[in-house]
């Protein structure tokens, strides 16, 4: 009987306290993804960049999540720089870091499809995060400069996105 008027009394207090934290926390977590097309017009402004300068390229856009949103490649560019490219991209985009940063870090060398090498680059604007990009088939600091123009591509879209 005790428990019973113990339990009637707590009762509305524990639901006063979850509605009291529910209230703190928002019921959904807005993301925003890039629109296929301006994935695709990164793509295409990267390759555009690294076939001016000589290089034959893959290049990768990946949503915030690694998942694949774009590709373009030359059909010169070597066999291996699809999942080169692919995995720079997500490196990028999972760690949201320019891959140049993290190619020392050990830490992360067996981290499941994690690329630690030069050429991938995180896409963010506006103070919203969106993805990666990753380039393959260039000298490695090349990569990472066509994935720039990739990005400085698309940037000025979305920081007026609003």
């Amino acid at each position: 009987m005790k428990t019973s008027a113990l339990m009637l009394f707590l009762l509305p207090l524990a639901v006063q306290s979850a509605s009291a934290i529910a209230e703190d926390q928002a019921p959904v977590m807005p993301l925003r993804f890039l629109s296929p097309d301006l994935a695709n017009q990164a793509v295409t402004a990267a390759v555009a960049d690294c076939t001016k300068r000589g290089y034959k390229v893959a290049v990768a856009v990946v949503d915030r999540a690694g998942n694949l949103a774009a590709f373009l490649r030359d059909p010169l560019s070597g066999p291996h720089t699809i999942k080169v490219a692919q995995g720079k991209a997500f490196t990028a985009a999972t760690l949201q870091a320019v891959t140049s940063q993290v190619t020392n870090r050990p830490d992360l060398r067996f981290a499941p499809g994690i690329l630690l090498m030069i050429g991938g680059v995180p896409i963010s604007a506006g103070g919203h995060f969106y993805g990666g990009i990753g380039v393959a088939g260039a000298d490695p600091e090349i990569d990472e400069v066509c994935g720039m123009t990739g990005v400085n591509a698309i940037t000025e879209t979305l920081e007026f996105a609003d």
